[in-house]
């Protein structure tokens, strides 16, 4: 198919591409239930009379001395679970940009522009707020640029049905895309005692693992522990250990070298594996890692009011809250401007910006930067899930409003895209004959 002349903002894409995103929105919805399942169990457990007994176990120690991971449950969740969940994206954002819709540069310039500004004006509005704060606050400045794709999906579940299937995909690139500015964020600004042999060293088993798997070889006991050989090497390093995580999902091909498979070469590892990691990662790894940094004791409404006039919490909640609507909304009218970029049929200003709001939900990634930022346990580190959680829940509310308003009309665009009498005429990339596939990459 030829491509619009002009990019469409919430334009269909390809059906088979639209199949792919259906089945992830899928299992990310069910993570998330289970994700809003694990914090809120950590939540009661923190302050019930039994509040203690949690952060024993946050706190218990557990693995190798010898290798130095001997280390708190709640640091496995988030350095160890956490990597699943980054390889995973990993995957995902070499699959939408090499193969996916996002492979043309004017279907991606939007999502990766909304999420640009999804990530700069929250940073900037906390960096306001924090400006001359006492103890460290400005360390937390990018708490407030992640979103949650997980938790975001939970509350779509609930109030979005009908949802087209265009803004999904919008939403769930940008939640993408989001996650790799994340990756670099945590990987160059959360990195003080950098050790450059083991850094060094982490390009050995990088290496191998990417040799084999650009050979297709699938054997668990040869890339599991080149893995975590990579990840080991990774944390002593010093850089967070996640960032292994996303070095491994990149290195997995994505389509398989015409070479390699001749006539019949079709998809690389990269779907594979992701089939296999996705419900781990939605399942497992979130969900843990949620009910581990999650708990915080409030200790009733005059800690709740300590928390949330803290300048951190209230630097976090304007970027959740405003911060992410405005960036999003001005940076996609921004491209649409400069792109002549037109609205599609049906859809208005006002999803983009129900959409922004939607993304003003961080609970994953902005916990973890937290913890990266003030430490594990720290008075601030509190004052951050306090404002995370309250922040992401009335983003959540905002949301709900908004895309219930528009409900009608998302009912009637989705009607008319599971109707499509065309949409099987259109070609998937990895049914395209072999002279036009991508060689392994």
């Amino acid at each position: 198919m030829t491509p619009p002349r002009n990019p469409t903002l919430f334009g269909r894409g390809s059906w088979p591409e639209a199949r792919r995103i259906g089945d992830i929105l899928r299992k990310e919805t069910i993570g998330g239930i289970l994700l809003l399942a694990g914090a809120v169990l950590a939540l009661i457990w923190a302050n019930s009379p039994w509040g203690d007994s949690y952060e024993t176990l946050r706190g218990f120690t557990v693995g190798p001395h010898a290798l130095h991971l001997d280390l708190s449950l709640a640091t496995w969740a988030a350095d160890g679970l956490l990597a699943i969940f980054f390889f995973v994206a990993g995957l995902e954002l070499k699959r939408e940009f090499v193969a996916g819709d996002l492979r043309d540069p004017r279907r991606a310039a939007v999502p990766i522009a909304a999420a640009v500004g999804g990530v700069i004006v929250p940073a900037l509005l906390y960096l306001a707020i924090n400006v001359g704060s006492a103890g460290g606050a400005v360390k937390g400045w990018a708490i407030p640029t992640a979103t949650d794709i997980a938790f975001a999906l939970a509350v779509l579940a609930v109030i979005g049905r009908c949802l087209p299937h265009a803004m999904r995909t919008f939403l769930l690139t940008l939640a993408v895309v989001d996650d790799l500015l994340a990756i670099v964020i945590i990987a160059v600004f959360y990195t003080e005692d950098l050790s450059v042999v083991p850094l060094l060293a982490t390009l050995v088993p990088l290496a191998v693992f990417t040799v084999l798997v650009q050979k297709r070889v699938r054997s668990w006991w040869l890339l599991l522990p080149l893995a975590f050989a990579t990840w080991t090497l990774m944390h002593a390093s010093g850089v967070h250990a996640t960032v292994a995580g996303v070095l491994l999902g990149f290195a997995v091909p994505v389509l398989r070298s015409q070479k390699a498979g001749g006539p019949e070469a079709g998809p690389g590892l990269a779907e594979h594996f992701e089939h296999r990691f996705r419900p781990i990662s939605a399942g497992v790894a979130v969900p843990v890692f949620a009910f581990m940094s999650a708990g915080v004791a409030v200790g009733g409404l005059d800690g709740l009011g300590s928390a949330l006039t803290d300048p951190v919490a209230i630097g976090i909640l304007v970027g959740l809250i405003v911060g992410k609507p405005i960036g999003i909304t001005a940076a996609t009218w921004l491209v649409t401007r400069f792109t002549r970029a037109k609205m599609n049929t049906g859809f208005a200003w006002i999803d983009v910006f129900g959409l922004a709001v939607l993304a003003g939900i961080g609970f994953t990634v902005s916990l973890l930067i937290g913890e990266l930022a003030f430490g594990i346990g720290s008075d601030r580190d509190d004052h951050v899930k306090v404002a995370v959680l309250t922040g992401s829940l009335a983003a959540a509310l905002l949301a709900t409003v908004i895309l219930r308003l528009r409900n009608r009309t998302y009912r009637r665009i989705h009607d008319a895209e599971n109707t499509d009498a065309d949409r099987d005429d259109i070609p998937d990339v990895y049914q395209q004959p072999p002279a036009t596939r991508f060689e392994s990459t």
